[in-house]
């Protein structure tokens, strides 16, 4: 016999006693703030990775990485993910879909022409810098800067913001993903 999480919580709510076959195993899924900065600083360094791989092996090899990365960072194995990169423009400007995603970081699908591949510009560094994190049970969403250095040491700063929640299995996946550049007034 197995029962709905809704019926399982009303048996025992009124006290019934359960079936062993009933039985069920709660797995906390609350994030914590480590887990965020883990995550945040985990992206920075696949970003810094992709980047060196595509500069010492080419795009094929910094292609394969991209894709492990997005496979174990972001959520489309559960779905549409609010990914608006940095420097898009329409008709593409969101990358809901993995497809998406990957020629953003990478480019090579003509299905996304304008694509050069961000992940592939030289960045030799990045670090993220948090204005707040606001953390609710078993998702979280942080907003800040990220600072990217290119090889000649410049250094760009994005607008970021990104939500998490976690997977079955308890990892961390990126859901939402917005980043601009900063305003500047004229």
């Amino acid at each position: 016999m197995k029962l709905s999480t809704l019926a399982l919580a009303a048996a025992v709510t009124a006290g019934v006693a359960l079936p062993a076959t009933a039985r069920t195993t709660v797995v906390n899924q609350a994030i914590t703030e480590a887990e965020v900065v883990a995550a945040q600083q985990a992206w920075c360094k696949a970003l810094v990775d992709i980047s060196t791989t595509g500069a010492t092996q080419g795009q094929a090899a910094a292609k394969a990485l991209a894709e492990r990365v997005i496979d174990a960072a972001y959520g489309y194995q559960m779905g549409a993910v609010l990914f608006k990169p940095t420097l898009t423009e329409v008709p593409q400007t969101f990358r809901t879909t993995r497809q998406g995603a990957l020629a953003y970081f990478v480019g090579g699908d003509s299905a996304f022409p304008k694509d050069t591949g961000f992940a592939l510009k030289g960045w030799t560094k990045c670090e993220s810098t948090n204005a707040a994190i606001f953390i609710t049970g078993d998702s979280a969403t942080s907003m800040g800067n990220v600072n990217i250095t290119g090889k000649d040491g410049r250094v760009t700063t994005v607008d970021k913001t990104w939500s998490y929640v976690k997977d079955d299995a308890g990892k961390l996946r990126i859901v939402v993903h917005h980043s601009s550049l900063p305003f500047k007034a004229n």
